[in-house]
C-alpha cells in the first residue's frame, strides 16, 4: 500500500502536535525562538521542540525556559538534550475522531470565560483532568454544564496543530457521575471543532482506562501511544 502525502502531513503534525499548534494556530501564546517553543506559563506547561534528537533544539528550549526551568513534552519517549533531567510523566495514548462521532452542540452547555476560571480550577483541583492553568481558557472553546449554577462538568479544545483541535480538561464532579455530561460535552465541543473546519483529537494517560473507555464509546479511535514527560533545563 502506498503512503499519500496526506498521511505524512498527518503524522508529522499529530506526532508532534505541540511544536505545530505553537508554531501555528497558537504563535501568540508561545515563547521562544529557533527550533524551540513553549506556551506562555499562565497558559500551559507544554512545550515542543522541532526534533527531539537535535541538539540545538534543546538549547533554544534551555534558552525559553531558563537555567533549571522545566518543560511539559509529549512524544519525546526519554529524548532529551545534554545537561537535561527528566524528572517526571508517563505513557499517554492519542486518539482521534472517527465517523461514528455524533457531534451535535448541547443546548444547555454555556460557553466559559474569564469569570468562570475561579470555578474551572475548582473542579480541575477536585478531578485532576490534567494540566490546567489560569489561562488555559484562551486556548480555545471551553464548554461547561451547570447544576443549580454550580458547574459540574466542563470540557475545552486545547493544541491546535494543523487542522486538528485537541479535546481537553474533560471532567466532571463526583457528585454529577454517571450522568452522561462528559459524554454531552465531547460531542458539543466535537462540534465547534467541526464548525472551525477541524478534525477532533484527545489524549489520555494509558492509566485512565475508564476515560480511554469512554472516549473508544463515543467514537474515537486509538493512533498510537506517546508520552508526556517533565523535563528540567540544565542549572
Amino acid at each position: 500500500m502506498s503512503v499519500s502525502q496526506s498521511d505524512l502531513l498527518l503524522d508529522d503534525v499529530l506526532d508532534n502536535p505541540v511544536w505545530h499548534s505553537l508554531t501555528g494556530a497558537h504563535a501568540s501564546l508561545a515563547e521562544g525562538t529557533g527550533l524551540a517553543r513553549r506556551y506562555r506559563p499562565d497558559v500551559s506547561p507544554f512545550a515542543a521542540v522541532s526534533d527531539p534528537g537535535s541538539a540545538q533544539a534543546w538549547r533554544d528550549l534551555a534558552a525559553a525556559v531558563g537555567p533549571g526551568g522545566t518543560a511539559l513534552i509529549t512524544g519525546a519517549a526519554g529524548v532529551c538534550g545534554e545537561g537535561w533531567e527528566l524528572v517526571g510523566g508517563g505513557e499517554g495514548v492519542q486518539l482521534v475522531e472517527t465517523a461514528r462521532v455524533a457531534a451535535a452542540p448541547d443546548p444547555e452547555a454555556v460557553v466559559l470565560g474569564a469569570a468562570d476560571v475561579p470555578e474551572m480550577l475548582d473542579l480541575v483541583a477536585r478531578t485532576e483532568p490534567g494540566p490546567f492553568e489560569k489561562s488555559t481558557h484562551t486556548m480555545g472553546t471551553y464548554l461547561g454544564l451547570r447544576d443549580e449554577g454550580r458547574l459540574v462538568a466542563m470540557a475545552g479544545q486545547r493544541m491546535h496543530p494543523g487542522g486538528w483541535i485537541e479535546i481537553s480538561a474533560v471532567c466532571t464532579a463526583p457528585e454529577a457521575r454517571g450522568r452522561g455530561l462528559a459524554g454531552r460535552l465531547v460531542r458539543a465541543v466535537t462540534a465547534d471543532i467541526h464548525a472551525r473546519g477541524a478534525r477532533a483529537l484527545m489524549h489520555a494517560s494509558v492509566a485512565n482506562t475508564g476515560a480511554i473507555s469512554v472516549y473508544l464509546g463515543l467514537g474515537f479511535e486509538e493512533r498510537r501511544r506517546t508520552t508526556f514527560e517533565l523535563f528540567r533545563a540544565p542549572a
